[in-house]
């Protein structure tokens, strides 16, 4: 089923692609990069907004960031860090299956990244899938970062997401 999920998004990715080049002008090359960055900025006011228990106006920003990740995908759909972010989105959305996605393309552009292989595994834990959880750790051991120790609270239920 996660294959043809994957199958179906890269499908859908070439497609947009596709149609915006043909439809794009040398004027929108500008535009459509800021699409990335206003994403993230939605996401940091949504995180903020979670933490503070405003949940349906974090949401309504999630939705919002989505799309514009989406689009920010369209013009370079082999960026790891925007799968990630679609990844994230997704998953805080409430579609695991969509993040789980984003997740595995991006890792199959970079195998090592520590934001994804992080909230690959807090996916993994929410979706009672321990041991790929740990096979994220793994990955992570070597990293000396804060992404390992806070995987590795998640999964031995010491610590909460903070997101």
């Amino acid at each position: 089923m996660i294959i043809i999920k994957k199958i179906f998004i890269l499908v859908l990715t070439v497609f947009f692609l596709n149609s915006s080049l043909y439809a794009a002008s040398s004027n929108d090359g500008p535009k459509k990069l800021k699409s990335y960055e206003l994403a993230k900025i939605k996401i940091k006011k949504a995180k903020k907004l979670e933490k503070k228990g405003k949940v349906e106006k974090a949401q309504k920003l999630y939705r919002t960031s989505l799309k514009f990740l989406l689009k920010a995908n369209q013009v370079n759909p082999a960026d790891p860090d925007t799968l990630n972010y679609l990844g994230f989105v997704s998953r805080k959305l409430g579609k695991f299956d969509d993040a789980e996605v984003y997740y595995l393309l991006g890792l199959d552009i970079d195998p090592k990244h520590i934001g994804i292989n992080e909230y690959l595994g807090e996916l993994y834990v929410i979706t009672k899938r321990v041991k790929k959880a740990r096979e994220r750790l793994a990955v992570l051991k070597n990293c000396n970062c804060e992404e390992y120790v806070d995987l590795k609270g998640i999964i031995e239920g010491t610590k909460k997401s903070k997101y």
